[in-house]
C-alpha cells in the first residue's frame, strides 16, 4: 500500500513537517508520496518520501481510495486487496467535520472514513496503516482531545482524535517541543 498526502494548506508549516516526518517513519519513505507541493515544500520533504507537484489526481493512478470523514463507508482490513493508494489530506484541522475534504480532493475515488472525528495527518496515517495491516477500526484505542502543558499555569486543548499506545496518546516526535517553543497559538 502507498500513502498519499496531498498538502492542502498554501504554506508548508512547521507542524506539516512534524506530521510527515512521523507519518514517513510509520509507513516508511518508500511507501509515501507527497503531492501537490511547490519546489521549496518538494526540498523540504524529499527526505521523507516522494514528492510531487501534480495534485494525486493528476498521477494517473488506479485503486485509489480518498480518507474522508464524511465518506459512508468505512476502512476495512479487507480493503487493502482493493486499493493500491490511500489519499490522505494534509491540511490545517479545524476541529469540525465540514466537508472540506470533499471540497479540496474533487476527484472521482473510491472514499472511506476512519470514524467521524478530525485525525492529525500523522494520526490518520498509523490508523490507515493499521487497518490495512488487519485491525479493524473498532478495535483501536482512541482519544478524543488532548491538553498538553505548556508552562506553568499554561495548556494547549487539541480537540483532535489520538491513538493510544500504552494508555498514552501517540504524537509525532519533536511536536510538543515544537508547541512549548511557540509564542502564540
Amino acid at each position: 500500500m502507498k500513502y498519499i498526502i496531498e498538502h492542502l494548506d498554501k504554506r508548508l508549516y512547521l507542524w506539516n513537517e512534524i506530521e510527515y516526518k512521523h507519518a514517513s517513519k510509520i509507513v516508511g519513505r518508500n511507501n509515501i508520496i507527497f503531492t501537490n507541493l511547490n519546489k521549496k515544500q518538494q526540498e523540504k520533504l524529499s527526505a521523507f518520501g516522494a514528492v510531487k507537484r501534480e495534485k494525486a489526481e493528476d498521477l494517473g493512478l488506479a485503486k485509489v481510495c480518498i480518507l474522508d470523514p464524511l465518506a459512508k463507508e468505512t476502512l476495512e482490513p479487507k480493503d487493502a486487496k482493493q486499493f493500491d493508494y490511500l489519499v490522505i489530506g494534509g491540511l490545517l484541522g479545524d476541529f469540525k467535520i465540514d466537508g472540506k475534504t470533499k471540497k479540496l480532493l474533487t476527484f472521482k475515488a473510491e472514499r472511506r472514513n476512519l470514524g467521524k472525528k478530525e485525525m492529525p495527518t500523522d494520526t490518520a496515517v498509523l490508523a490507515a496503516k493499521m487497518i490495512v495491516d488487519g485491525m479493524p477500526l473498532e478495535k483501536i484505542r482512541f482519544q478524543d482531545g488532548i491538553s498538553i502543558d505548556l508552562r506553568e499555569g499554561e495548556a494547549i486543548d487539541l480537540d483532535y482524535r489520538y491513538i493510544l499506545k500504552d494508555g498514552k496518546p501517540i504524537l509525532a516526535p519533536g511536536f510538543v517541543d515544537f508547541l512549548k517553543k511557540r509564542k502564540t497559538f
